[in-house]
């Protein structure tokens, strides 16, 4: 596991969201500070979002999005550059786990009642999630961000 992935799953481990534990990942390359990032994030997690994109890609969505984005309307290169980056992340998540959907993902739907206390008793937030946080950063990383 690669120093990124450790700190990632550590930090969801210690209890921020996926989208969270990847986007703090990257706070120091990009120049952001942690509470803006733990700010930003804060409304990604399955308590919110449930059950939709999962927070880990949302997450890597935005890192190659504030890496490789643009700062004003009218920068079409970098509009460009950061969809390119955005759909080669897609394809590539989704062909390693057949879906960037959480619900699909980790087997179960957060919006339905009872559901958090299954996927804690079927240890997904200790076995999934981590390893789709894994596959967000090595993606990243294989985009070269």
């Amino acid at each position: 596991m690669n120093n990124k992935v450790e700190q990632a799953v550590w930090k969801f481990s210690r209890g921020v969201n996926c989208a969270q534990s990847v986007l703090l990942t990257y706070c120091n390359e990009l120049n952001l500070d942690m509470n803006s990032i733990l700010k930003l994030g804060n409304g990604l997690d399955e308590k919110l979002y449930k059950s939709e994109v999962c927070g880990a890609v949302t997450g890597a969505i935005m890192v190659l999005g504030l890496k490789y984005g643009n700062n004003t309307n009218i920068d079409s290169a970098s509009e460009e550059k950061v969809y390119e980056m955005i759909n080669l992340f897609r394809e590539r998540f989704q062909k390693m786990n057949c879906s960037t959907i959480c619900k699909d993902l980790i087997g179960c739907n957060l919006r339905q009642k009872g559901m958090r206390d299954y996927a804690i008793q079927k240890g997904v937030f200790k076995d999934i999630c981590p390893k789709l946080i894994k596959d967000a950063i090595d993606i990243i990383e294989e985009l070269k961000c």
